[in-house]
């Protein structure tokens, strides 16, 4: 299964009700069909106002090859953000018992 990406569609001008519905049909057209599309009013009466669009959608082969690139020095960080944890504690992270009896570990 690809993983899914969260992305944004937002729409700032939107003059009448029937180019707005418009529009939305038009951007509901082109979503993926398990897309899980959400309409949100963001902004303020200062800045304006949009229609932002928030949907799911596959991972392109760039976005992959890019996480991939990444994944191992953000596992290291990760792994030494533990370590510092667990000498900040005073846990041995080898041997590190909790009282239910799991052993600390790492997660994302």
């Amino acid at each position: 299964m690809a993983r899914l990406v969260k992305d944004f569609i937002d729409i700032k001008d939107h003059g009448s009700l029937d180019s707005l519905i418009e529009r939305l049909v038009e951007i509901r057209a082109g979503l993926p069909a398990d897309s899980d599309p959400q309409v949100r009013m963001r902004g303020d009466d200062v800045f304006g106002r949009t229609l932002s669009i928030a949907f799911q959608r596959p991972q392109t082969a760039e976005e992959a090859e890019c996480d991939a690139r990444y994944a191992d020095a953000y596992r290291a960080s990760k792994e030494r953000e533990l370590s510092r944890l667990q000498d900040e504690l005073g846990v041995d992270g080898a041997a590190a018992v909790r009282p239910r009896g799991r052993r600390l570990k790492m997660v994302a």
